[in-house]
């Protein structure tokens, strides 16, 4: 009998094909170029946008009394490391002063920095990608009015596995879905506002939902509560299967004030948000409420 001969040429060629596919499908792909036809925009309106992102809660420098000093560097816990928030003052070095409206769009919406890397989704941008690009436009002309923090942030600390970007492609290829909001939107106005900040802006279901092993939230868990993925304590439900007995008014006094109907006052991070919320117009925080009471109830996963 005369036994197989492995064909060696064929194997390499397929392997060589195969790595070729792959680095071709996790390519970076930012979306605008500086031929793209944006503009910077309002910085009044981009504070409002600012304050609905929550970007301040992320990236002020820590230690220090003033969140409009954007110099990044808080330690972000999760399973798969550290993650080091980067300085996004208008700094031209250390920040994002040398960035264009383009670069900015690109990494809110694709997920991708000016040296053409794919950032870890630690970074919302599986939210903030259903942002319009009017609003990209205000932001980036908003942060451009405050204060230059100079000095970068530590390196991320990952584990070693995590620490090769270009598998964030392979992450983005399961779960990312650039331009695409979670949003249905309705012919109430309202409530549409409030799907857009919910969902866009405020990405609240980043903290208010469970993931999955690869750290992607579980669309059937989406903000039913589940474990914090700093390890530190669980992040409840606000499904009307939690909340449903709260009003609208209920959560828009809670986005106001911290003070929830049951005379408590929030806490642990929520703190940041309501610092946040509490610069919203009255509008958006009643739109929020109408969108957040029009949720499907889901049970609370087990922690």
């Amino acid at each position: 009998m005369t036994g197989l001969v492995f064909n060696w040429p064929l194997a390499l060629a397929v392997a060589a094909f195969t790595v070729g596919a792959c680095w071709f499908l996790t390519m970076p792909a930012p979306k605008f170029d500086s031929g793209s036809a944006l503009n910077e925009g309002s910085a009044s309106r981009g504070a409002i946008i600012f304050a609905a992102g929550g970007c301040a809660s992320c990236h002020a420098t820590p230690g220090q009394p003033d969140h409009l000093k954007l110099g990044g560097g808080l330690a972000l816990a999760s399973p798969f490391g550290t993650f080091r928030v980067p300085n996004i003052s208008p700094d031209p070095v250390d920040g994002i002063g040398s960035w264009s409206v383009a670069d900015l769009a690109n990494a809110l919406i694709s997920g991708v920095s000016p040296e053409g890397r794919h950032y870890y989704p630690a970074f919302p941008y599986p939210s903030y990608t259903g942002m319009t690009l009017e609003d990209v436009g205000d932001l980036y002309s908003y942060l451009q009015t405050l204060p230059r923090v100079s000095g970068r942030a530590p390196p991320h600390d990952l584990f070693v596995f995590f620490r090769v970007r270009r598998g964030v492609g392979f992450w983005k290829l399961l779960f990312f879905h650039e331009g695409k909001s979670e949003a249905v939107l309705t012919r109430d106005p309202v409530r549409d506002r409030g799907a857009y900040l919910v969902e866009a802006l405020a990405h609240c279901a980043d903290c208010h939902s469970t993931r999955n092993i690869f750290g992607a939230v579980k669309p059937a868990a989406r903000f039913a509560g589940g474990p914090d993925q700093e390890g530190t304590g669980f992040v409840p439900n606000i499904t009307p299967e939690r909340i449903g007995h709260w009003s609208e008014s209920d959560l828009a006094e809670m986005l106001t004030s911290g003070r929830t109907p049951d005379h408590r006052r929030v806490g642990s991070t929520m703190i940041d948000v309501v610092a946040n919320t509490s610069q919203l117009p009255q509008s958006d925080r009643m739109a929020i409420a109408r969108y957040i009471k029009s949720l499907p109830p889901r049970t609370t996963p087990h922690p």
